[in-house]
């Protein structure tokens, strides 16, 4: 800089001026290299130009001196002052020696910097275009400046540039896109707020169309929602809202699949406007796509199922995620039961696994569950039907996420609900793929009746029902679902009784039923078996929900099955204490529950070779309990039977509880189950065995209040005289017992002193291994 022809043809004074600390003078020296570049234009002397804003960079603008820079960056805007529309062509010398000064240490020579940019720019317009990514770079960076002067500054610019681009076609946008992805990461306040700002801008421009680019900076804008300041959140609001009005009015040019997986990691969001955002964006796009997002099914669950059990904090996230869940199950139809899962799929980006979907592993309305679903949407954008067909369900990732919430203790009830509907609506649509996934499920399902929901439960019952009856768990020889010693020895007959308007030419096996009596399948048996030992194991399951549990399985199943396969499986239990306690509660719930009244009144009459048929069978397995035995006989009206049993009850161990039992069954004879019983105390002559059965419990009880009732109703008995009878007494024509002639009563009463023997040697064992622990103690 010393040697005065180095820098001509920048006369000595110019030279001194530019390096003054004033600013007056600087001005002063570029107003004279503006006049001396005027004259190289008009001469067209584009080497003297080129070598003018060589010196004013590499001279001054990049000089270590801090006056020399700010005299470098004045006269680098004076030139292209001079240059007018010309400046275009130099445009690359202009501005990167400026862009460099940015990143100085002095703020009043950031401000410069910038100042001397803006006039560059204001000259060259649209010319600046092929330049927008450094200018764009270099103004993120001032957007963050902690000088006020400098933000000021770099805000003018920016405005200026926003113009520019607004009114040019000629902006590169997808030479943008790659800085806009970088910069959307910034954590700066104030570089959000400009990075917001441009893509408020581009996506008001008509012919920039932003949409195409939108999964490159989706999550970024995400990020950003979630920001401390509320304008900058209010900004990303509307930038958000805008794209969403854009992918509602032309959603056949969207990239749903490329945006599925950022929606459901912003889902699942701990800030709530990023969630509700989120979910939101989730909702159109179900309802916009529809199958195309089926693939991203386990991932949408793992995201929405959690916010169905949010309370009225999140009201809102929780009823769009009801209509997220509601939506995907509709996309779930028969024909995906049908497809080859080896077809070709579309070309859709993979799904998480679920190691990356499951981060954190309806308001769901209450009722039956509901497999039906109008799977159409109105206004919905529907790919074509080849496509449709090549839309592969992954229904393995579905079950696993659903298993885990089902899993999860501490999910909320409105969760649980949604998995079990979710599961229901599964095997109802897709029972043939289902059901390779029923041995992994059976176990969670029978733990999930120990819920403390009574609707839980429910749902729970209606889906095992459903697999207990569904066509498809028909599996064939040598491939049943097998549950190891407990498997029957012999074929499992269940013989579902055919009512009128019942049968079918279309049968399943050669037998059709109504939903209220469906055919069983082999996975019946097993869940009856699985049933019991979750009574077994868990006694206050039993005591608690037992009732409530088989009675609303003989709504959804055959109440005659039910029955049949517990008292065929508690003829083998080894537990006889169980097994008692169990033949209570399904004595109890026969003789009491309005649910079975058909069934009651078929064991009643004993009519048909079924209704006998099942007596016997339920008989052997109420063995287990002599009072319930008698209850049976009673209601099934075996009153010389009852009374033969009764007779037994002097050779058996009259317990506390023994007397309890038949204290609950003189209550229960007074109860309306009983009237025909009661009736039938008028007909002395007819019932004898009645009477004399109705005395022996008299006989057993002590004098308590049960004693008292049950012997004033005997003393309304008329005529007690005529209960002298003798073994020739002959029924009336009217007595039902010649229905039931072919039962071998003798047969069944030893099969009860076979049972009673085991239940005593049972209690002396273990009054022995008491004993023992006793004595153990003591030494």
């Amino acid at each position: 800089m010393n040697a005065e022809r180095d820098l001509s043809p920048l006369t000595p004074g110019v030279v001194r001026a530019l390096t003054d600390k004033l600013y007056e003078k600087r001005k002063v020296a570029a107003l004279e290299i503006e006049k001396l570049v005027r004259e190289f234009v008009a001469q067209n002397n584009t080497s003297q130009i080129k070598h003018v804003i060589q010196i004013l960079s590499q001279e001054f603008a990049l000089s270590q001196h801090p006056h020399s820079r700010k005299g470098g960056l004045i006269g680098l805007a004076a030139c292209s002052i001079a240059l007018g529309k010309d400046s275009g062509l130099y445009l690359k010398e202009l501005i990167e020696p400026v862009l460099t000064c940015f990143n100085d240490a002095d703020s009043r020579l950031r401000y410069y910097a910038c100042e001397a940019l803006y006039n560059i720019v204001k000259v060259a317009r649209g010319s600046v275009l092929p330049h927008f990514n450094v200018l764009f770079d270099g103004l993120s960076k001032l957007a963050a400046d902690p000088d006020p002067n400098v933000k000021s500054g770099s805000e003018l610019l920016d405005r200026l540039l926003k113009d520019i681009v607004t009114e040019s076609n000629q902006f590169d946008l997808v030479g943008f896109i790659p800085l806009l992805r970088e910069r959307i990461y910034s954590n700066n306040q104030y570089a959000r707020q400009f990075i917001i700002s441009w893509i408020l801008v581009l996506e008001s421009v008509p012919d920039i169309n932003l949409l195409d680019y939108l999964p490159e900076i989706l999550d970024g804008l995400f990020q950003i929602l979630g920001d401390n300041s509320k304008e900058i959140r209010k900004m990303c609001e509307v930038a958000l809202g805008e794209f969403l009005k854009e992918i509602k009015k032309n959603p056949s040019s969207v990239k749903f699949a490329e945006m599925a997986n950022i929606l459901v990691i912003h889902c699942q969001a701990a800030d709530d406007l990023i969630q509700l955002t989120a979910m939101c964006w989730m909702r159109e796009f179900i309802q916009l796509a529809g199958r195309v997002m089926l693939p991203y099914s386990s991932g949408i669950l793992t995201a929405v199922l959690p916010c169905l059990s949010y309370d009225d904090r999140k009201k809102n996230i929780k009823e769009v995620a009801n209509v997220c869940n509601q939506s995907l199950m509709k996309l779930v139809i028969p024909e995906d039961d049908e497809m080859d899962e080896a077809k070709p799929s579309m070309t859709i980006p993979a799904e998480p696994t679920s190691e990356e979907s499951l981060s954190k592993p309806e308001s769901v309305t209450t009722g039956s569950l509901d497999a039906s679903g109008d799977s159409s949407n109105s206004g919905v954008f529907t790919v074509t039907s080849c496509e449709r067909i090549q839309v592969t369900l992954n229904l393995d990732g579905i079950v696993q996420v659903l298993d885990y919430h089902l899993s999860d203790t501490s999910i909320g009830m409105m969760t649980r609900i949604a998995v079990l509907k979710w599961l229901y609506h599964l095997y109802i649509k897709t029972p043939r793929k289902m059901f390779r996934h029923t041995d992994s499920l059976f176990p969670i399902l029978l733990r999930t009746l120990s819920d403390e929901s009574d609707e839980v439960i429910l749902k729970d019952l209606e889906l095992l029902a459903e697999i207990a009856s569904s066509p498809a768990g028909q599996t064939e020889e040598g491939h049943g679902p097998s549950d190891g010693s407990d498997v029957r020895p012999g074929p499992v007959e269940l013989h579902v009784p055919a009512r009128a308007g019942q049968l079918s030419s279309s049968s399943t096996k050669g037998l059709e039923c109504s939903p209220s009596t469906p055919t069983m399948n082999s996975y019946f048996y097993k869940f009856m078996i699985n049933l019991l030992k979750r009574f077994s194991s868990e006694r206050k399951l039993l005591e608690a929900r037992g009732a409530f549990i088989i009675r609303q399985l003989c709504l959804l199943l055959n109440a005659e099955n039910i029955f049949h396969s517990m008292a065929d499986i508690l003829l083998r239990e080894e537990d006889l204490k169980f097994a008692s306690t169990m033949v209570h509660t399904l004595n109890t719930i026969l003789l009491t529950s309005s649910e079975l009244f058909q069934l009651r009144n078929q064991l009643k009459d004993l009519k048909t070779p079924e209704s006998r048929n099942l007596f016997c069978c339920l008989y052997r397995s109420w063995c287990h309990n002599p009072v319930t035995t008698v209850s049976l006989c009673f209601l099934t009206q075996n009153y010389k039977h009852a009374y033969d049993l009764i007779q037994k009850f002097g050779d058996l161990e009259v317990t506390v509880d023994f007397l309890t039992e038949v204290d609950k069954l003189v209550q229960l004879i007074e109860c309306p189950i009983f009237t025909y019983l009661r009736l039938q105390l008028l007909d002395v002559k007819n019932n004898p065995y009645l009477i004399k059965a109705l005395y022996g419990l008299l006989m057993l009880l002590p004098q308590s209040s049960a004693f008292q009732l049950l012997s004033h109703r005997l003393q309304c008995v008329p005529n007690p005289e005529l209960m002298q009878t003798t073994d020739n007494t002959k029924p009336s024509t009217g007595f039902k017992r010649t229905a039931a002639s072919n039962i071998d009563y003798t047969e069944l009463l030893q099969h009860f002193e076979k049972v009673q023997n085991k239940h005593l040697e049972a209690r002396h064992q273990r009054a022995g291994r008491a004993e023992q622990l006793d004595r153990r103690v003591v030494l």
